[in-house]
């Protein structure tokens, strides 16, 4: 018995100490940028995209001006409260990971958006 515990207790450790996969990776800065959105982080929440840095100024600006009125729109349900990693999985032909989050409103009520996710130089960033 004691040696079943010890083997099962070794088991998880080994399970806990594993790498992340790609999908964990990508819902987790998923999460994040979505995150500094609901947080008023607008700029962080556009330098998430992919190609960020290569916006024009004037355009990158509207992006910014377009979040500040999506999450205003927002307050009708008491605004996001919460993000929550629902899943995420991969499609190898399109080459990149979709990420679904649920988006947790102050009335109660429940969203799931599905952001598409590339790794570009370590980084991931949304599609």
């Amino acid at each position: 018995m004691r040696k079943l515990i010890c083997l099962a207790l070794i088991a998880l450790c080994v399970i806990a100490c594993s790498e992340p996969s790609k999908e964990e990776l990508a819902a987790l800065a998923a999460k994040g940028y979505y995150q500094h959105l609901i947080e008023g982080d607008y700029a962080h929440f556009v330098e998430g995209r992919l190609m960020a840095d290569s916006l024009p100024d004037d355009y990158r600006a509207q992006l910014v001006e377009s979040y500040k009125q999506f999450i205003a729109q927002q307050q009708v349900r008491k605004g996001i409260q919460e993000v929550r990693i629902s899943r995420a999985f991969t499609d190898s032909t399109l080459q990149y990971t979709s990420v679904l989050l649920m988006l947790c409103y102050g009335d109660s009520t429940t969203e799931e958006v599905v952001v598409p996710m590339v790794e570009r130089e370590g980084r991931w960033m949304m599609k």
